[in-house]
């Protein structure tokens, strides 16, 4: 769908009173990558999945990096603003609460970026091999925002430093964060959709619209 400020999917809901899943994929992937995903641990839920605005040789991504690993932090604060922005068109376009990120690398990057600089966007998170977006991050009220980080520890690119300073970042404006390391390097395993399905039944309440 073109209609909203960013190409994006939408999946409507079929099971009532679970929140929206707002599904951010890595780089190279598109509006339909995380779909199954979505389908698969948070069933009947509506889902968000927008395509990232930023081509890096042809993949698209949610904001411009540097290098490997070293992020453009203004773009960061551009394509935050941006995807809130997108985020409220389509609540009022398709009647949603505020939805819960379901981010993977790149996209769990520009979903933490979401709740430390526009933390009204989000009910919530599911971070999957996230990175540290901001190197001197703001300090939003994220009292009791549940999130669930999944790191590798084998992840060569998301390292485990840059993972726990993202989670003490969200910790300490107040997110109920839990933060859990898996035998696994930087792609997704079993154990992570199971974790997540599991987190997502248990640790976020239905929101109204």
């Amino acid at each position: 769908m073109t209609s909203l400020s960013l190409i994006h999917r939408f999946v409507p809901a079929s099971r009532p009173g679970r929140p929206p899943l707002l599904l951010l994929h890595g780089t190279g992937g598109d509006e339909s990558d995380l779909l199954g995903l979505g389908q698969t641990v948070a069933p009947g839920a509506a889902l968000l999945s927008p395509r990232g605005p930023v081509s890096e040789n042809g993949m698209p991504r949610f904001f411009r990096r540097l290098a490997e690993g070293v992020f453009d932090e203004d773009d960061i604060r551009v394509r935050a603003d941006q995807l809130a922005g997108f985020v409220a068109e389509a609540r009022a376009e398709y009647g949603l609460p505020a939805p819960v990120a379901v981010g993977f690398s790149n996209g769990a990057n520009i979903a933490a970026a979401l709740l430390l600089l526009r933390p009204e966007t989000l009910a919530g998170a599911v971070l999957l091999r996230a990175m540290r977006p901001l190197a001197v991050p703001p300090r939003p009220d994220l009292a009791g925002r549940p999130v669930l980080m999944l790191s590798g520890s084998l992840d060569p690119i998301a390292s485990d430093a840059t993972a726990t300073a993202l989670a003490g970042d969200l910790s300490a404006a107040g997110a109920a964060v839990e933060h859990r390391r898996l035998p696994a390097g930087h792609g997704l395993s079993q154990a992570d959709v199971a974790l997540a399905r599991a987190w997502l039944d248990g640790a976020v309440p239905a929101a109204a619209a």
